[in-house]
């Protein structure tokens, strides 16, 4: 099994020879990729990257395997040109850099997605999805952006602290029964507060035997019995979507 001793392993099964189908564009201060479904359409999703940033052959596999499913895919850079954290660096000052990285500090770069997806492809119905740091992201993007009609926040690190009853619109949780960096029992807390003071629909899930980043990372390039949960999870996170944009 690979090494998933480090504070994030959503690198693990990198499809490195994966160039994507899309294409790369400036939005305002930063770039972003872009791809588009075969037929027109006015619904768009913006997909929120994890620490590695915009660039990683995996979360551009997703944003692919969204326009594939009929929706405008946009991957924004959202740390605006700063450096992804490498799989190389110092792991040891990883909490330092994240830090650094605030995805709750993103409004500038989302409201200029947004008037891209508005003014260059016309979209009207939009959503979010977002991995690791992302999905982070998209509970904040969830809690103030009413035009985002659906949300998927898979594995976003969760504070004791989080108070996600203010979401605006539907959001889906996923979550591994085996992640080292989010202990179940945070997610537990999570769904009672979303039950007792959430006013829009919400789902929280979690998948069995998976462990941190298994959606996006390909881990079935490493381990065949999770192929199952990761096509699962891939298929929820697209009829959540289907269903609320």
């Amino acid at each position: 099994m690979a090494n998933e001793s480090r504070p994030c392993p959503c690198d693990i099964g990198d499809r490195f020879d994966y160039g994507g189908r899309g294409q790369e564009v400036q939005v305002e201060h930063i770039k972003a990729y872009v791809c588009k479904p075969p037929a027109g359409t006015d619904k768009a999703v913006i997909v929120i990257h994890d620490v590695f940033t915009w660039q990683l052959p995996n979360t551009r596999y997703m944003a692919d395997m969204l326009a594939a499913n009929g929706y405008i895919a946009i991957c924004p850079d959202f740390f605006a040109g700063r450096e992804a954290w490498k799989p190389s660096d110092d792991w040891s000052k990883f909490n330092d850099w994240l830090k650094t990285r605030d995805a709750r500090k993103i409004n500038k770069e989302a409201d200029a997605v947004l008037k891209y997806l508005q003014e260059q492809h016309g979209a009207k119905k939009l959503g979010v999805v977002g991995f690791c740091w992302g999905g982070i992201a998209v509970r904040h993007l969830m809690m103030t952006y009413p035009e985002l009609k659906a949300g998927v926040s898979l594995y976003g690190l969760i504070k004791v602290s989080d108070d996600m009853s203010n979401l605006l619109n539907p959001t889906f949780f996923i979550f591994a029964e085996k992640d080292d960096f989010i202990p179940l029992h945070q997610v537990t807390l999570l769904e009672q507060k979303l039950k007792k003071n959430c006013k829009v629909d919400f789902e929280v899930k979690i998948y069995p035997g998976q462990t941190h980043g298994f959606v996006h990372r390909r881990r079935e390039d490493i381990n065949p019995q999770d192929k199952p949960y990761i096509e699962e999870g891939r298929k929820d996170m697209i009829n959540w979507l289907n269903k609320y944009i």
